[in-house]
């Protein structure tokens, strides 16, 4: 099959039956009544639960809002939007509270008075990649950028321990929500539906136990550039189809792009797309106007984020 541009478009309404298909399928192979999928207002979520209630009638799918306290307030607004669009029965549940009691923030803020000692709770904060992979060669070093309430900032570089401690301490907002999720669907006797799409899925840009910790990933071999072709067709709300992907996990603004793929979806998914069906460098580079050594860049960025998150996509390991 020849790489092309439009090696990504999608038959939507063939591609929405094969996923309802799926749905419906594991839900009564795992003799559940119906899914609970996590809304964050993010066009993934979004996708997931329309395909659930075209699978299984919303009278069968819940709807789960978990902000905390530095998620965008847009985030809730537009994940009851969304939910209200479908019909869908939806609970919202802060769970801010729970995350102070654990100490996930104060663990983390402790962590980084270390590299900014005049930090507080008052601060905004994110961590970012180097930009602009396609641009120039970098390694993927992360930086820490705090914003006092003057809307000065700073940023540093972090070392390992550094950046694990903050990591270790912000993945306890994702295995949080996980907790609420199972905790609604087996009282329920639902299975809870994954948001992961393809592009997050092979550079292991999702949490383990956390957002990968599901019984089904619907969207899974889905590209984001092809999700967002079935949520138009879907008529996912328009808000969250002109929003900027985010993690939604720090308080300073951060997409996808600067948290973690260094370059936009339009170009990741293509990128992605022929590093996965081993096209040469030199045909990819002809396809989408790119130099040669742009695309080496990228497919080099590619290998080394799928090796290093292999763990992620694999049972643990057993004498089974």
């Amino acid at each position: 099959m020849k790489f092309r541009k439009e090696s990504l478009e999608v038959d939507c309404r063939g591609e929405t039956e094969r996923i309802t298909r799926f749905i419906r399928q594991q839900t009564l192979a795992r003799r559940r009544e119906g899914a609970v999928v996590g809304l964050s207002g993010g066009v993934d979520s979004a996708l997931s639960a329309e395909l659930c209630v075209r699978a299984l009638g919303r009278e069968k799918v819940f709807g789960l809002i978990l902000p905390e306290r530095e998620s965008n307030p847009v985030s809730r607004e537009y994940a009851i939007k969304q939910s209200e669009k479908l019909g869908l029965r939806a609970e919202v549940i802060d769970i801010s509270p729970t995350l102070e009691a654990m100490g996930t923030y104060a663990r983390r803020d402790e962590i980084i008075k270390k590299v900014f000692p005049e930090f507080d709770p008052s601060f905004k904060l994110k961590l970012s990649l180097p930009p602009g992979l396609l641009a120039k060669d970098a390694l993927n070093v992360f930086s820490l950028t705090v914003e006092n309430e003057r809307g000065d900032r700073r940023s540093a570089r972090l070392n390992k321990e550094t950046l694990h401690g903050i990591i270790a301490a912000t993945n306890t907002k994702q295995r949080m929500r996980m907790l609420y999720l199972y905790g609604y669907a087996e009282k329920m006797g639902d299975l809870v539906c994954g948001t992961t799409n393809r592009s997050e899925f092979v550079q292991g840009y999702f949490v383990k136990y956390g957002d990968g910790g599901v019984d089904i990933e619907p969207i899974a071999h889905l590209y984001k550039m092809q999700v967002y072709q079935l949520a138009r067709h879907l008529g996912v709300i328009k808000e969250i189809l002109e929003r900027q992907p985010s993690p939604d996990t720090f308080s300073l603004e951060t997409s996808d792009e600067e948290f973690y793929f260094r370059m936009p979806y339009e170009a990741l998914d293509l990128l992605l797309y022929a590093w996965e069906h081993k096209v040469t460098p030199e045909e990819a580079g002809a396809v989408l106007g790119l130099k040669e050594d742009q695309v080496v860049r990228a497919f080099r960025d590619f290998q080394a984020k799928f090796l290093a998150t292999r763990h992620l996509r694999v049972l643990p390991p057993s004498l089974l």
